[in-house]
């Protein structure tokens, strides 16, 4: 098992796939590396080095009791480019994972990164209040977290159907895929699922979006059901200078498997320079 330390002595689980300019791939609440593995493939075999880890907490990663605000993430994502060597590195975080970008974007001073994308991500604010009319309420959160402490299992069972996009008329992905990403999910730990869910809903990244001094390509589906793109991905790309939006019309939040072919072809394109 190939893994980095972290400044409190956690051990994240990375995958480090192919050679040439780096791929860091930072996945989505409340899976693993294992969710970017289409992705993954392809960009190794296109010549890039790809490097995707789990996230502390989640997948095979250590669990420890405290750490899961979004400072020690960036940390933590800090901690895999200076122990991977990663230079000149192409950033791409998925839902959660936009805000560990954004953070290291403002924390790290953008260290070694060359471009960024945004996929589905939770970026800017996810949290209704006075001045974010378009948020959620804090009570659709207390709600998710009273039912993953009732009954997770139940929870996501339900959580994934949204998160693909699965209807009574709309079945992007199949049964097997739905019960796969539930057991990802059920290898986290309980603590870890929980505060994430505050550190996402909670954290203001408004005033980080002006850290991206890169190019940074957001994508995002809109007919997204768990993080609406008006919330999202437009105020973003308002918010990020030298930014481009590339909108999936119908697609759901989980592009990585519902959009595959077309989200790895675009995230090509991008790394390219096309």
């Amino acid at each position: 098992m190939y893994s980095v330390t972290t400044h409190d002595q956690s051990k994240l689980y990375v995958k480090d796939w192919g050679s040439g300019q780096p791929v860091i791939l930072i996945h989505g609440w409340p899976l693993s590396a294992d969710s970017w593995d289409d992705q993954a493939m392809a960009l190794a075999e296109a010549g890039y080095r790809t490097i995707a880890y789990d996230r502390r907490g989640f997948g095979r990663s250590s669990q420890p009791w405290q750490g899961y605000d979004y400072d020690t993430l960036a940390d933590d994502l800090a901690s895999v480019i200076e122990q991977t060597g990663a230079q000149d590195a192409v950033l791409v975080g998925f839902s959660m994972g936009g805000g560990e970008v954004a953070r290291y974007m403002s924390r790290h001073g953008g260290r070694s990164v060359a471009k960024a994308a945004l996929v589905s991500s939770v970026l800017p604010f996810r949290l209704k209040t006075s001045d974010n009319a378009n948020g959620t309420e804090q009570s659709a959160f207390d709600t998710t977290a009273a039912a993953i402490n009732d009954d997770r299992a139940e929870f996501f069972s339900g959580f994934f159907k949204d998160f693909f996009g699965v209807g009574i008329m709309s079945h992007p992905v199949s049964d097997e895929l739905l019960e796969w990403a539930r057991s990802v999910a059920m290898q986290a730990s309980l603590k870890a699922t929980l505060e994430c869910v505050k550190s996402f809903s909670g954290t203001d990244f408004r005033s980080e979006l002006a850290a991206f001094k890169v190019p940074t390509l957001i994508i995002h589906g809109a007919d997204d059901r768990t993080v609406p793109i008006e919330a999202s991905a437009r105020p973003t790309a308002r918010g990020i200078a030298n930014s481009m939006l590339l909108e999936y019309d119908g697609a759901p939040h989980g592009l990585f498997a519902t959009h595959k072919e077309r989200l790895t072809g675009d995230l090509l394109d991008f790394i390219r320079g096309r």
